[in-house]
């Protein structure tokens, strides 16, 4: 009788042979052994074949190639070919340190839970503005934390960077939903929790996520973030948190400040001003003393600006759109 095996990795990738490369790359140090790989290649023009070939001697690896279908659509191909009792995610831009799973096992063998998701962190070989992405995106200054820097999280909502399910449990609700622009990783926590699964914050199962490359791509990752926050919020009754509208706020403020003292000449508006120049500062200071460079805390409050520009404009596309 085969053993049956105890973790099923699936990653989906589309045109990113070098960073499954990285991945494989790390997954293949791992001294905790009882996994499996399956690489899902999501129609990239870009094929990830090759990469699979030099692993397949290395770790228990599979490889398929589909028409593209998105990520959540790939990802569930993926689980349709696993054969282990859970099934974790890690997305394609990730590498994993060598202790993940035996975190994972220590803490699954103390705690009853149905799905996690851990931290994602930066690596040193990142450049300075995917160190100061990194930054905006899990300071607490910028997002209070959400992303897994918090201990203690009531319902942690896991995503697809580093997530894991027991097998049972995302058959159970039907996987993902077939969402190919924004929010199918927290359409899936959301229903996995609706249906009565506990979840956790796995602090020390961390991965490093190599996150945007450009402004202009990580504007658009968060344009999609907000669109996507208010189609959850429209779909799960009750999901709504305040916080959720403080970047529309941030900038709707940011901008009515410039009006109020450029065009209408009004004190108050040189006093928000003089707000947000202070909150600035601070972030160039925190991200300084934390990545101990000057040029990424130059680069932290840009980067911080472009999260709340792109996630503020789409929470109100996504209001005025009605969520479609």
């Amino acid at each position: 009788m085969t053993k049956r095996i105890k973790y099923s990795v699936i990653v989906a990738v589309y045109n990113r042979p070098k960073e499954i490369e990285d991945l494989l790359n790390s997954i293949s140090n791992q001294k905790f052994k009882d996994f499996e790989v399956i690489i899902v290649d999501d129609g990239s023009e870009k094929s990830s074949r090759e990469i699979f070939q030099d692993f397949r001697d290395k770790i228990n690896l599979s490889y398929f190639f589909i028409q593209n279908q998105g990520p959540a659509l790939a990802r569930n191909f993926g689980v349709t070919k696993s054969s282990g009792d859970w099934i974790i995610f890690f997305d394609s831009d990730c590498t994993i340190p060598e202790n993940y799973f035996f975190e994972v096992e220590k803490y699954i063998s103390k705690n009853d839970i149905d799905f996690y998701g851990g931290p994602d962190m930066m690596d040193e070989s990142f450049s300075y503005l995917q160190k100061s992405i990194n930054y905006s995106m899990t300071s607490l200054i910028t997002t209070g934390g959400i992303r897994g820097r918090k201990k203690s999280v009531d319902k942690f909502l896991p995503r697809s960077f580093n997530m894991g399910i027991k097998k049972k449990s995302f058959d159970a609700v039907g996987g993902f939903s077939d969402i190919r622009q924004y929010g199918e990783d927290l359409d899936l926590s959301y229903k996995l929790i609706f249906n009565g699964n506990k979840s956790a914050l796995i602090y020390n199962a961390k991965v490093f996520h190599k996150r945007r490359t450009n402004l202009v791509k990580f504007f658009w990752q968060m344009f999609k973030s907000g669109k996507g926050r208010h189609f959850l919020n429209l779909k799960y009754e009750f999901t709504f948190r305040v916080f959720h509208l403080f970047p529309t706020i941030f900038i709707f403020v940011f901008i009515l400040s410039q009006i109020l003292y450029i065009f209408l000449e009004y004190k108050i508006g040189i006093y928000l001003q003089f707000i947000y120049l202070i909150y600035f500062f601070l972030i160039f200071i925190d991200s300084t003393l934390i990545n101990k460079n000057p040029i990424i805390g130059f680069f932290s409050f840009i980067t911080t600006f472009i999260q709340f520009l792109g996630y503020g404009i789409g929470y109100i596309y996504g209001v005025l759109s009605k969520g479609q």
